[in-house]
């Protein structure tokens, strides 16, 4: 008897003891049950014959539940089955008036709307790879991206036109065939292929079109997002279409959820995570044409929203909305995004309630990611036994100032200690590999990091700098190239903006690293926007620079803009202002200089510039 009490006390004692020892323990074992159940379900669809890919998940939805919404659009909504009839129309018209066939690549040139979802589908129930191109840019930026892809033809909307009319003599060049989602055009060397899908048939189309398809064919073409330079375009392959999809599951989206898709259907976040994942799981969807943060939270409330996404600067738009009584009244409870500073996360959760951040590390060429599934603010994931198993990964010693890893003796890498800084790599094995950019061989090798641990072994390497702690959580530092070295000393650019944003009167900060001539290394500077109606405060921006940063460490430049320049996921681009420099001469926009001695930031003039140049005044 005295056994069995013993045995019950010990029991009831054991929540308190894993709280108190295993703080994470309930939750690593919940991660860890839905991702191992994700793992099998992927091996599961690789072996299938024939392959099962996610368009086979959307007409499973569409044969369970034809009639329930998939997509809330601008007042309409639209059912799986209906989304399921439009896209059997685009691919009996393309297959007609086009000749496409399993394999041809075909770029989508679209807003987010409803018709670039059954676009996509209709494509794939052909099995034409689609890539999705940035709607955005324009002129020698889109041919480019165009022309990686290996395409031969091109669909856009008709809002688009005017873009593509700007590249059309170079597309006529290439033979490439133009169409327009529109009833009429008379622009020569565009056709029309509105009515064409509007009296094609409805009827399904036979798996057989796309019986060739495999696990590791190229689904997608999905560009990097273009803070470098010229976007690149990443090989996206069927496995890595289930595998991100998988991640809704992961962070316990559930079928009778809705999700909420205002980043754009170009990019990785709102198509693979949003749009793939919500068909896996069977959910649906609000899509809306491009992020509002006056109007988020009035959408939530009036379609019921239960899951939302983030990117970028996102959480921090909506946090610097004017504060209403209503701000708790939603029903979302899972937030779903990367790349969120840890104030803005707290401040978000203290304004607009409890919700469950996932906050979490991925690329979408990468072959290693991590998923924030506690609530511990700041960090974009966790380690656990599975970790190594599905991501083999490190993190190693990494030079700033040359840009490279460093290396022992014998020439190879070196481990980065817990809670040290370091680059972090991901092992290319058959499992977890790593296919590179279309038309980009430099750059895929570039990205390839070889003799890592022992000779011949081959990593991808993220250009990510991160830190694991002592309880094995995952942080984010800076990219390779935004942190810089002055005075001998590592600058973490990410860092310096969050403390200039602590600043009254400045509402976004773009920080960088400028050449000096004469010097070593790189000086700090930083392009900040002014808050509504506010001047720039010399003496206080100072200030408080001085008491979170040292010396080395805060920017000795200011630039002040109307608008910081971001890509479409609200990602900063830092190479044309790195390129422009501080000269006086050259730019357009009021510039400041760091006089420590006055302790206050004063106009760059061009007397100072000079100075500065001469070495006359001494950095």
């Amino acid at each position: 008897m005295y056994v069995w009490m013993s045995l019950l006390a010990g029991l009831a004692l054991l929540p308190a003891l894993l709280k108190t020892f295993f703080p994470y323990f309930l939750q690593d074992c919940v991660y860890m049950y839905r991702a191992l159940g994700f793992g099998i379900r992927l091996n599961v669809y690789k072996r299938k014959t024939p392959f099962y890919s996610i368009v086979d998940s959307f007409l499973a939805a569409v044969k369970k539940h034809p009639r329930k919404a998939f997509i809330h659009f601008e007042g309409k909504t639209h059912s799986y089955e209906e989304v399921d009839k439009e896209s059997n129309k685009v691919a009996n018209a393309l297959r007609s008036e086009a000749g496409l066939k399993e394999g041809d690549t075909v770029a989508l040139f679209l807003g987010n709307e409803p018709r670039f979802v059954w676009t996509w589908l209709g494509l794939a129930k052909l099995g034409c790879p689609a890539a999705l191109l940035n709607f955005n840019i324009r002129s020698k930026s889109l041919l480019h991206c165009f022309s990686c892809c290996g395409a031969n033809v091109l669909i856009a909307a008709a809002e688009l036109l005017d873009a593509v009319e700007e590249i059309l003599p170079a597309l006529k060049e290439k033979g490439i065939t133009v169409y327009l989602l529109s009833d009429e055009c008379t622009t020569d060397g565009i056709q029309c292929i509105g009515q064409a899908i509007a009296k094609a048939s409805d009827k399904p189309l036979s798996s057989s079109l796309r019986s060739n398809v495999r696990i590791r064919s190229t689904a997608l073409y999905i560009y990097t997002s273009g803070t470098t330079g010229l976007p690149k375009a990443a090989y996206v392959t069927h496995e890595r279409v289930w595998a991100s999809s998988f991640i809704q599951g992961v962070c316990g989206v559930t079928s009778e959820d809705i999700f909420y898709i205002n980043l754009p259907l170009y990019h990785s976040a709102g198509f693979l995570i949003g749009l793939a994942g919500s068909i896996q799981r069977g959910n649906t969807v609000v899509l809306r044409r491009k992020f509002s943060a006056s109007q988020f939270w009035d959408d939530c409330r009036k379609y019921n929203i239960t899951v939302m996404q983030y990117i970028g600067e996102t959480l921090r738009y909506l946090c610097n909305t004017p504060k209403k009584d209503n701000d708790q009244d939603h029903r979302v409870r899972i937030a779903i995004g990367n790349g969120v500073r840890a104030d803005v996360w707290k401040e978000f959760l203290n304004r607009f309630g409890h919700i469950h951040v996932r906050e979490l590390y991925a690329a979408t060429e990468g072959n290693v990611g991590f998923i924030n599934y506690t609530d511990k603010v700041g960090v974009v994931g966790r380690i656990n036994i599975l970790s190594k198993v599905f991501f083999p990964f490190a993190i190693i010693k990494f030079d700033i100032e040359k840009e490279e890893p460093v290396r022992n003796a014998e020439g190879l890498c070196i481990p980065a200690g817990k809670d040290e800084v370091g680059l972090l790599v991901g092992k290319i094995t058959r499992h977890t590999p790593f296919v590179g950019y279309a038309g980009n061989k430099q750059q895929t090798e570039k990205k390839r990091l070889s003799d890592v641990f022992v000779k011949g072994d081959l990593y991808f390497n993220s250009g990510d700098l991160l830190r694991i702690d002592h309880e094995k959580f995952v942080y984010f530092h800076d990219r390779v190239g935004d942190t810089f070295r002055w005075k001998g000393e590592n600058v973490a650019t990410t860092e310096v903006a969050d403390i200039l944003t602590m600043v009254d009167c400045i509402e976004e900060a773009n920080v960088y690293g400028v050449k000096v001539e004469g010097h070593e290394g790189r000086i700090g500077m930083a392009a900040v926007k002014l808050k509504e109606g506010r001047e720039f405060d010399c003496i206080k921006t100072c200030s408080v620079l001085a008491n979170y940063l040292p010396v080395y460490a805060r920017p000795r430049f200011i630039r002040i803009q109307n608008s910081l320049e971001v890509t479409g996921t609200f990602k900063m681009k830092k190479v044309k202002l790195v390129e422009e420099g501080f000269d006086p001469t050259l730019i357009e926009d009021p510039l400041y200089f760091l006089d420590l001695t006055q302790k206050k930031y004063i106009p760059l003039t061009q007397e100072i510039h000079k100075s500065i140049m001469s070495q006359d005044i001494k950095l």
